[in-house]
């Protein structure tokens, strides 16, 4: 059966006044299933106020757009209140409660990547709410609830009845939130537009690496991630995860084209990426990406928290590595076109400058 790549805009599943939130269908995405990956987005207008909730999966979160608050709460801890911004990755494992609210006009973006391969289903995030009409307590009886808080009947009535809206509400403008603290936001997240470039290319780009040095909990989800700002017109070079892992990318900013080679050299995926694709890369298989002028950012996560590439062009590639005889053989071509070629990319890596 043939993996349909195409890269997918996410569709809206619920929402009001105080935002809504969006997801990507494994139906309409197949290779979320195949993969065990789910994918989600929050905005948040205004005033906008994200229910707490638990979800089934390890996730990364990393702002799109705006400045906001996250509360989270990890197992057995303490509430931390963290100011997040764009450009901001957040590690969220196993059993974290988590909230959100945006103060500021600006509408508050943030993408949801994770592991759904201990959820209920594959390829989705499910969200436990804690109040709300779907909210968890809204399924027990007063009578539990009451023995479990210690309350009364009316008492049980008015909180698990009061909160009439669906994950997403809006609060007066009078109402005051926790303020965040900036001493919780260290070793909760890191800021990729403002962290220290893992690759700086001139005229071709610039990639941050999210992993367990620079932000530990990422070990907990089980996954990595990177920010990857390619220049206007540059290309990436081809390459391939070699430790099996699914690279799944979220395209932030700009457009250009891709193709994706996978198995017996063919072709599986060419097409024009622009903001708000996403799409999926199997194991092994081989992508480049080639950015129009205005260049082209995207933001991925790796299915291993310390990933390994491979790449076919370039300085660091394996063809440099090859000795010239085996290259004349793999090729099978003469010293002189295997000369050409060596000669070739060997100052770049990674990322390529347009041509002049």
């Amino acid at each position: 059966m043939e993996l349909d790549l195409t890269p997918q805009l996410a569709k809206k599943l619920y929402g009001g006044d105080g935002g809504a939130y969006y997801a990507w269908c494994p139906n309409e995405l197949p290779m979320l299933r195949e993969g065990n990956i789910g994918a989600g987005k929050l905005a948040l207008e205004k005033n906008g106020f994200a229910l707490p909730r638990y979800s089934d999966s390890a996730k990364v979160a990393y702002v799109l757009q705006g400045s906001g608050v996250a509360g989270i709460v990890l197992p057995e801890k303490e509430e931390k209140v963290l100011p997040i911004k764009k450009g901001d990755a957040i590690a969220l494992p196993f059993g974290v409660v988590t909230w959100w609210y945006n103060k500021e006009d600006t509408e508050l973006v943030i993408l949801f990547l994770g592991d759904t391969s201990k959820a209920h289903k594959s390829g989705s995030f499910t969200d436990f709410f804690l109040t709300g009409p779907n909210g968890i307590f809204t399924g027990f009886s007063t009578e539990f609830v009451g023995r479990a808080w210690d309350l009364e009947e009316s008492t049980v009535k008015t909180l698990v009845g009061s909160q009439s809206g669906n994950g997403i509400v809006k609060l007066d403008s009078a109402f005051k939130m926790p303020e965040p603290k900036i001493e919780h936001y260290n070793g909760m997240a890191l800021n990729c537009e403002e962290a220290p470039l893992d690759v700086d290319i001139k005229n071709g780009g610039k990639v941050v690496v999210l992993n367990t040095k620079n932000l530990p909990l990422v070990g907990e989800v089980g996954l990595g991630a990177d920010l990857v700002r390619l220049d206007g017109s540059a290309m990436c070079s081809p390459g391939f995860s070699c430790d099996s892992a699914l690279q799944v990318t979220y395209i932030v900013r700009g457009s250009g084209r891709v193709q994706v080679v996978g198995v017996d050299g063919k072709r599986v995926l060419e097409t024009r990426l622009k903001a708000g694709n996403l799409f999926i890369v199997p194991r092994f298989f081989v992508v480049s990406k080639i950015a129009d002028p205005e260049g082209m950012d995207w933001f991925s996560i790796i299915t291993t928290p310390n990933p390994i590439f491979t790449h076919l062009a370039g300085r660091t590639s394996v063809w440099k590595a090859l000795s010239p005889e085996v290259l004349q053989a793999t090729f099978n071509v003469p010293a002189d076109v295997e000369e050409k070629f060596t000669s070739k990319r060997k100052a770049e890596e990674i990322f390529f400058p347009p041509p002049n």
